[in-house]
């Protein structure tokens, strides 16, 4: 699994990349923690189980990411390890993962920035030629 964060006008975007669909949309997951703060700072010490469902893979990687926004702000939490599961159905694609993640601890985490959203600007979900998976949006901050 890779990930990676890339400038978009003010905002920032997100991108993970892996063998299986799971693994890039837990690499989109990382950077999404990498806007914000150093994930390798993150120790991964209390588990928190995200589900959504959505009709396509793109709108999906949209609704688990800001499933995971939702958390962090609620839980007050930064993840720095995620589980992800993918599977097809009638309805199209479902989503269940763990995230493993501590209490934001300002000294330690220095936040550089706060996700409001993921958004649907260079929203893409691929698997390219090279077997690659490629999940990737811009987030708002």
């Amino acid at each position: 699994m890779a990930w990676q964060t890339f400038g978009h006008e003010a905002d920032i975007g997100v991108r993970g990349s892996g063998a299986t669909l799971a693994q890039a949309f837990a690499g989109a997951a990382t950077a999404l923690t990498a806007v914000i703060c150093d994930p390798a700072g993150v120790a991964a010490r209390a588990p928190v189980g995200v589900a959504c469902a959505a009709p396509d893979l793109e709108l999906l990687l949209v609704d688990w990411l800001n499933a995971l926004v939702f958390e962090m702000a609620t839980r007050r939490m930064l993840f720095s390890r995620f589980d992800v599961r993918i599977e097809a159905d009638a309805g199209g694609f479902r989503l269940a993962a763990t995230a493993w993640g501590e209490a934001v601890d300002v000294a330690r985490h220095q936040p550089a920035a706060e996700v409001k959203g993921a958004s649907f600007c260079e929203l893409a979900v691929v698997h390219g030629a090279d077997g690659v998976w490629v999940a990737q949006c811009v987030v708002d901050v």
